[in-house]
C-alpha cells in the first residue's frame, strides 16, 4: 500500500437475526478490532457461575470472532476488559491467564457500572489477521 493511500476497511455484521447497533469486529488494514464480548453463550443469555465462568465464556466468543475472521487468541495485540466489579480482577486474571501465551498482549482496564445484560465482564480486542 502506498504512504498516500489509506487502509482499506471492512465491516463484519453481527450473525443473521442479531439486531444490534454494532458490527461483530471492523478490519482495517492487518488490524481486527472486536466489539466487546459478553459471557454470553448461544442464546444470548450469561452463563451462570460468576465471574470466572463468564470470563471462560468471554473468552471463548473472543476466541471464536477472532477465527470466523482469519485470526487467533495468539495474534491479539491489545485487550481492554471493563469489570462490573475490579474486586473481581484476581480471578478474572487467572482465567485470562489459561487462555493467552506468552508474550502477553497489552492490557488495560477499568471498572464499569452498568455492562450489558447485568454482566461481570466485557472484552474488547484487538488481533492482527492475514498473512503471518
Amino acid at each position: 500500500m502506498s504512504a498516500d493511500r489509506a487502509p482499506d476497511v471492512e465491516f463484519y455484521p453481527l450473525s443473521a437475526g442479531v439486531r444490534l447497533p454494532f458490527s461483530e469486529a471492523v478490519r482495517v488494514g492487518s488490524l481486527l478490532y472486536l466489539s466487546g464480548q459478553m459471557g454470553t453463550d448461544g442464546s444470548g443469555k450469561l452463563v451462570p457461575g460468576g465471574i470466572e465462568a463468564e470470563t471462560h465464556q468471554v473468552l471463548a466468543n473472543v476466541g471464536a470472532v477472532l477465527e470466523r475472521h482469519g485470526s487467533s487468541m495468539d495474534r491479539v495485540v491489545k485487550c481492554l476488559v471493563m469489570l462490573a466489579d475490579m474486586a473481581e480482577w484476581p480471578a478474572m486474571n487467572t482465567v485470562y491467564l489459561e487462555h493467552f501465551a506468552s508474550p502477553l498482549p497489552a492490557r488495560s482496564a477499568f471498572g464499569a457500572s452498568g455492562l450489558a445484560l447485568g454482566g461481570r465482564i466485557e472484552l474488547e480486542c484487538i488481533a492482527v489477521v492475514g498473512d503471518r
